[in-house]
């Protein structure tokens, strides 16, 4: 029977639900890492058996990276930090923004960090090296941190070539490598950085989110700190493609699964109104790569609403019809099953949501 398996990170712990064929969403009993903030989850689904990867970050023991290899139930947390940094960098491990398994490289797997670090894993997220090359790129001094701090949040890798790596940091923007890390460049022309001087520089967009399209691995799309882009040639150039949406702040950015030009963004009033566009809850979808957006609404809450959706917190799962999900700042969950037509709210009244993964697992 087909299990669909949703991982929710909140401020205060792991919430998992689960889906079994076409019957009703059942959570675990009690929060995962109760009273940490899972800030990154990943449903590892490459292997024989999925693996299930969380960044808890401890306020007294301090962040981690746990793994598990029975869909949740148990965990393990290995007997030495998987992700810390080398003592000459003189940085310390504030937490884990990303955990994202390698497309092409059956074992790898790559973590984004605060401060902007990336690592990589040969060992399906045991244990990590830091990515040097990146780590000392010559514009790192001018890097500045954005509001939620330096973080390095996106990781994309290509299923077509595992040398070619993109990632997002706040704010230094979009950075890619073609030669499996051992050189980075900026790939920001066209996102604009409207609160800075100069609004079209090399690096220093806040660059929110970014993901791949499921027809055309060439095409991305961004979602800035004020704008909503697509790149056609994986991220060497960006379009506006706002239009049409009643704001182009935002946090979350989701690509459909397997329908290529389909995408999925939640617009947020402002930066200095940081809650749904309109005070309405509604996901907007293209289905055209950016030439025009629809709303979805039928299902979500129809009064004024001011719950966030943070930039991990909107994702897609692989089930045919697609199953579309996001969590808010009110400890909301809400699921499609058809592709983001309809929604259901499956849970209320959660910590903070963080970020959402959802994956089927059988």
């Amino acid at each position: 029977m087909t299990e669909v398996l949703l991982a929710v990170g909140t401020r205060k712990g792991l919430f998992i639900g689960r889906r079994r064929g076409g019957g009703a969403w059942e959570f675990d009993e009690s929060p995962y890492f109760n009273a940490q903030a899972v800030y990154s989850v990943a449903i590892d689904t490459r292997g024989a058996r999925p693996r299930l990867l969380a960044g808890g970050d401890s306020s007294h023991w301090g962040p981690s990276v746990f793994h598990s290899d029975d869909l949740g139930r148990t965990w393990t947390e290995p007997p030495r930090p998987a992700v810390r940094f080398p003592k000459d960098t003189g940085a310390s491990l504030e937490r884990v923004w990303q955990l994202h398994p390698a497309a092409a490289e059956p074992d790898v797997v790559y973590a984004g960090t605060e401060p902007a670090a990336l690592y990589r894993s040969e060992d399906r997220g045991e244990s990590f090296e830091l990515v040097r090359p990146l780590w000392e790129h010559p514009t790192r001094s001018r890097w500045v941190p954005g509001g939620g701090g330096e973080g390095l949040h996106t990781v994309l890798t290509d299923g077509r070539d595992p040398r070619a790596v993109t990632v997002a940091v706040s704010t230094a923007g979009v950075f890619r490598t073609t030669d499996g890390g051992a050189s980075w460049s900026p790939s920001n022309s066209g996102v604009s950085a409207v609160f800075l001087p100069d609004p079209d520089p090399e690096f220093g967009q806040c660059v929110h989110k970014v993901a791949r399209d499921a027809g055309d691995p060439d095409r991305l799309y961004l979602q800035n700190h004020w704008g909503v882009y697509r790149s056609d040639d994986a991220g060497a150039h960006w379009t506006d493609i706002g239009e049409g949406l009643p704001s182009t702040f935002g946090f979350a950015v989701a690509a459909h699964p397997r329908r290529g030009g389909t995408a999925y963004v939640f617009p947020i009033n402002a930066d200095a109104d940081r809650v749904p566009a309109g005070r309405r809850c509604r996901v907007f979808r293209t289905a055209d790569a950016g030439g025009t957006w629809e709303p979805l609404s039928d299902g979500l809450p129809r009064e004024e609403h001011y719950g966030t959706v943070l930039r991990d917190a909107l994702c897609t799962d692989d089930a045919d019809p697609a199953g579309v999900y996001f969590g808010n700042r009110n400890g909301e969950v809400f699921a499609s099953a058809d592709d983001g037509d309809s929604w259901r709210q499956l849970a209320a009244h959660l910590p903070d949501v963080l970020c959402v993964r959802a994956a089927v697992v059988s």
